[in-house]
């Protein structure tokens, strides 16, 4: 098995405007790629999304790109996705909200933007690759077949948000980074020995189109205030919330119940219901999941055909856990060799084989260790 063919290829970069991406474009142009850079406005309004160099979409960014591209001395676009990008990425983190499950907007604009879209649109003008700045490893194997890999650097490794790109996309799939083994601080220094001025610019994190970073403000904005109930197991009364959307499973501050648990001990949120507007609290041992179901399955690869052990991902920056898990009539049928917490629906699930992305899907329903699933 091999790293990805460093023939000649015409190479789309894409530029946020950030260090990693610019870094990733200037080593493809240094390889012998023909490269051009791009940057994706995905807002309508600019001038409304996070600034700073805290997001990725905003003027400050695409100039930044665009600066980037000049010293390294290949061309540069602007590409307006702000539609693609507001139905396919902005409505659906709203939609998920509000039917009580938890989104990853960063893994649904890789799929969506990133990989669908952008890729397309690169495809049809003749461009061989997309290249991004994500550390994470394509290998091609004997056969010429492409498989994911986490990246060298599992402190840097983002093939959880990548898990979502099928055999098709990984065959126009370029990441530079992904065979780093160095610091954040050696990818800056690299920037400033190439004269890249987005060197010591401060990494984007939160949300890109949440200015303010107040997810529930911009909840509530969009879906507007509802009070509901704030209850326990046993379904008594604890308190009072404003949308129920606010919450997420597994989640202990902001609570505001004021009323101590019998045992002394923290509340977590155990249940979101849109339907009846309910947030259900409990002990964190409640919070224990021993399997789960997920839909919409995505294989980076040849699909399984029957049970399989894997490791498991089940958040951006979380750990790996040991599962058993079969693909099932389109859903994904996964079992956890030991309890975890923290599992919300619609978050997503990538099971590994090694450091092989095997693939993802959405989570649906939990089942726990002392309650019923969800």
């Amino acid at each position: 098995m091999t790293e990805t063919p460093q023939r000649p290829l015409r190479v789309l970069a894409a530029m946020s405007g950030g260090v990693d991406s610019a870094v990733a474009a200037a080593r493809a142009a240094e390889a012998g790629h023909d490269v051009t850079g791009v940057h994706l406005a995905l807002s309508a309004n600019p001038q409304s999304f996070r600034t700073g160099a805290r997001g990725c979409c905003t003027i400050e960014d695409s100039r930044d790109a665009r600066r980037a591209a000049d010293v390294i001395g290949i061309p540069f676009y602007v590409w307006d996705l702000a539609d693609r990008f507001r139905e396919d990425v902005v409505e659906d983190f709203v939609a998920e909200y509000e039917a009580g499950r938890t989104p990853n907007p960063c893994l649904r604009c890789n799929e969506k933007i990133k990989f669908a879209a952008l890729l397309d649109k690169a495809l049809a003008l003749g461009f061989d690759a997309v290249c991004t700045g994500h550390y994470a490893k394509v290998l091609v194997r004997e056969d010429g077949s492409r498989e994911l890999h986490r990246a060298s650097d599992m402190a840097k490794d983002q093939s959880y948000v990548l898990g979502v790109l099928d055999e098709r996309q990984l065959a126009h799939a370029l990441f530079p980074l992904g065979d780093t083994v160095t610091t954040k601080d050696e990818i800056r220094a690299e920037a400033e020995r190439r004269g890249l001025a987005v060197a010591k610019k401060p990494d984007s994190h939160d949300i890109c189109f949440i200015a303010d970073g107040d997810t529930q403000g911009f909840l509530a904005r969009r879906l507007g205030k509802a009070e509901g109930d704030i209850v326990d197991e046993s379904g008594a009364r604890l308190g009072t919330h404003e949308g129920a959307y606010g919450f997420t499973i597994g989640q202990r501050k902001g609570l505001r119940i004021g009323t101590p648990a019998p045992d002394g001990k923290p509340r977590y949120v155990l249940d979101i219901s849109p339907v009846t507007n309910t947030v259900t609290v409990g002990p964190a041992a409640a919070l224990d999941v021993t399997a789960l179901t997920a839909i919409k399955p995505r294989w980076c690869g040849t699909a399984p055909t029957g049970p399989g052990t894997y490791t498991a991902q089940l958040r951006a920056h979380g750990g790996e856990s040991e599962v058993t898990a079969e693909p099932v009539g389109g859903e994904l049928r996964v079992t956890f060799t030991e309890p975890v917490r923290g599992v919300a629906p619609g978050q997503a699930i990538v099971l590994y084989d090694g450091t092989r992305v095997v693939g993802s899907a959405t989570i649906a329903s939990t089942t726990r260790a002392t309650a019923a699933a969800v």
